[in-house]
């Protein structure tokens, strides 16, 4: 008979908001947080928005006690500013930079100069492989008009694919982190239908926090209560999901968040709430170890219908973000075009001015005409690149999502197909892009299936 053995493990999890000379009280919160993770002796504390290397390090001294093990991800301009704490020694670490991470000339918002990515390490956990992710998705600035919603899907897809992709010999499998979403929204809906990951607080036996789970709260100091809106008490971003194996079963025994205030201090941890939860790891010993490592990654528990649904709507969004795009790759062509014209300008001119002395032209104006040009030029040239390359990442996870719709559809044995499938003129419009003219006339008997695609706001519930 098999035996079984029982594990518990604390997680912790929080958006520390670490933005240096921006963020209100910043060393003394990270004083805050350290006191806090060394008190209540997490096994795994999971950071993001640690964006100073400065700050890691301190929390990397303050905590050498109770987590002798860390990691800290680098990426982008500023970092990624994910950080990992633990009591259980980390084996291996690897990371995963976005395709997708916003725009660079959006510089108020930063999401680009972060590097938004994914981390992943590799713990012993008595015995088992435990692969621990820890991530940030770009964030939602604007919900009713929400022109991030394609980047974020994007994120979100190539997250579940990470993770299904490096996690295939792992006993047990952990998300946390900011992922900027609601629970329904379409890029959860995928990430959890997908990669089989359970909602720790859906499932907790106890949870002891805001209410409705939310972790942006409406009583939180640092919270701007515009940022909230329509959401006047809050909403929950903030996750910690969980996934167990043939070998090895998880349940989330207790759940809770911090509420705002901290009792004794002057001020919050964060802008956001932490998350902990406790975890019930239990290990059947004398399993067939062969038939473990060789089960299907993409059998998420999930009926197909649901799978192909929410990847439909997916593809339909960042079809959408592909159309937003060539937009705004058009604009970046006429720029650099303008531009051009101002540098030939005074190219131009100049001659036909030496024999015309009487003519009053200002050679400071054109000069300022030429530098205007080269500004432009520069601006669109590069402009142009960063949306070609957002292009081709679009074009690619579209193309993606497409496989793996059309591998669903032939494992259900096709029955989808004529409901679901692809029947909206995906050949002639890609095509149509590539300048092939089709060889006929595009048509669906059900309508135009742009019509028919999800604005942002479908993705609410």
């Amino acid at each position: 008979m098999s035996a079984q053995r029982s594990v518990k493990l604390r997680l912790f999890s929080l958006n520390c908001w670490g933005i240096r000379y921006l963020s209100r009280h910043c060393s003394q919160r990270y004083q805050m947080i350290a006191e806090l993770l060394d008190r209540e002796q997490h096994d795994i504390a999971l950071l993001q928005e640690v964006w100073s290397e400065t700050d890691y390090l301190y929390l990397k001294r303050t905590l050498a006690t109770s987590h002798p093990f860390t990691h800290y991800f680098r990426s982008g301009v500023i970092g990624s500013g994910l950080a990992v704490f633990s009591k259980h020694r980390i084996q291996d670490a690897l990371l995963y930079q976005y395709s997708l991470n916003g725009y660079p000339y959006m510089i108020h918002h930063g999401d680009w100069f972060g590097g938004k990515a994914v981390g992943l390490v590799i713990l012993n956990v008595c015995g088992m492989r435990a692969h621990i992710y820890v991530t940030h998705l770009h964030a939602e600035y604007c919900r009713m008009n929400d022109t991030y919603l394609p980047h974020r899907t994007v994120q979100a897809w190539e997250l579940l694919n990470f993770i299904r992709h490096t996690s295939a010999d792992a006993d047990l499998v952990i998300l946390g982190g900011d992922l900027n979403m609601h629970p329904q929204d379409l890029g959860m809906r995928l990430l959890r239908a997908h990669s089989g990951l359970r909602d720790c607080y859906m499932e907790t036996d106890t949870f002891d926090g805001c209410e409705d789970g939310i972790t942006l709260i409406a009583d939180n100091t640092f919270t701007k209560k515009k940022d909230l809106l329509p959401f006047e008490k809050g909403i929950r971003i903030d996750y910690i999901l969980m996934k167990g194996s043939n070998s090895v079963c998880l349940k989330c025994e207790s759940m809770s968040t911090t509420k705002g205030s901290v009792p004794g201090k002057p001020f919050p941890y964060s802008d956001h709430e932490s998350l902990t939860s406790e975890l019930l790891v239990q290990h059947t010993e004398g399993m067939d170890r062969t038939r473990e490592r060789h089960n299907d990654s993409s059998d998420t528990g999930a009926p197909v219908r649901e799978l192909v649904e929410v990847v439909s709507e997916a593809r339909g969004v960042v079809k959408e973000g592909f159309r937003q795009t060539e937009r705004l790759q058009l604009m970046a062509m006429c720029l650099l075009a303008v531009g051009l014209a101002f540098l030939l300008l005074p190219a131009t001119t100049l001659p036909w001015l030496s024999h015309h002395s009487h003519c009053v032209v200002s050679y400071s104006l054109l000069g300022l005409l030429g530098a205007l040009g080269l500004a432009m030029v520069a601006a669109g040239a590069l402009l142009y690149v960063l949306f070609t390359a957002q292009l081709k990442a679009l074009r690619g996870t579209e193309a993606s999502m497409k496989l793996v719709s059309a591998n669903l559809q032939e494992r259900d044995g096709g029955c989808l197909t004529e409901e679901i499938g692809d029947g909206d003129g995906d050949e002639e419009e890609e095509e149509a892009e590539a300048g092939i003219m089709p060889s006929t006339p595009p048509h669906s008997p059900h309508g135009d299936a742009r019509s028919q695609q999800p604005t942002p706001l479908d993705c609410e519930e």
